[in-house]
């Protein structure tokens, strides 16, 4: 019996030890091509958080990591065993329609030094907190679209 619950502990640690190598291994490899930033995402934003009834606010953040891949950001969740992204926003969809600093209690989902970006991809209103590092890098990128495409940035 003791002998048996010993194993059982062993294989526990022992998945476990696996489980956060690869965890590990899977960031490694998306950020292992360059031109990676934390990003958090909220899709289907409204449109004025906290001011629809304060229950919006803050809700729905996903904590990820975004690479740039030629002309599209791919978006991939942190907590996150997926090898392929959550999301992918093509540049010449993405319509930057403001800024702002975290409100309420969006202060407490995301990073400390967050800004909020604002933007329209497809028709859906979606929220992307960077910092402003991130944020200058993201905004280069939308302003370096090739001739002819066309580029909103707010």
């Amino acid at each position: 019996m003791i002998l048996a619950l010993l194993v059982c502990g062993i294989a526990v640690v022992a998945l476990v030890v696996v489980g956060l190598f690869v965890f590990g291994l899977r960031r490694r490899l998306i950020q292992r091509s360059g031109g990676t930033f934390d990003c958090s995402l909220r899709w289907n934003a409204p449109e004025h958080p906290g001011r629809d009834g304060g229950d919006t606010a803050g809700k729905g953040w996903g904590y990820g990591i975004a690479r740039y891949n030629g002309d599209r950001i791919e978006w991939f969740r942190v907590f996150s065993y997926a090898p392929r992204p959550r999301r992918v926003l093509e540049r010449s969809s993405i319509e930057v329609a403001g800024r702002r600093p975290p409100e309420g209690e969006e202060e407490l989902a995301l990073l400390s030094d967050a800004t909020v970006l604002a933007c329209l991809h497809q028709g859906t209103r979606l929220e992307l907190a960077m910092s402003e590092d991130a944020l200058t890098g993201f905004l280069a990128w939308l302003e370096a679209a090739p001739p002819g495409q066309r580029v909103n940035v707010a």
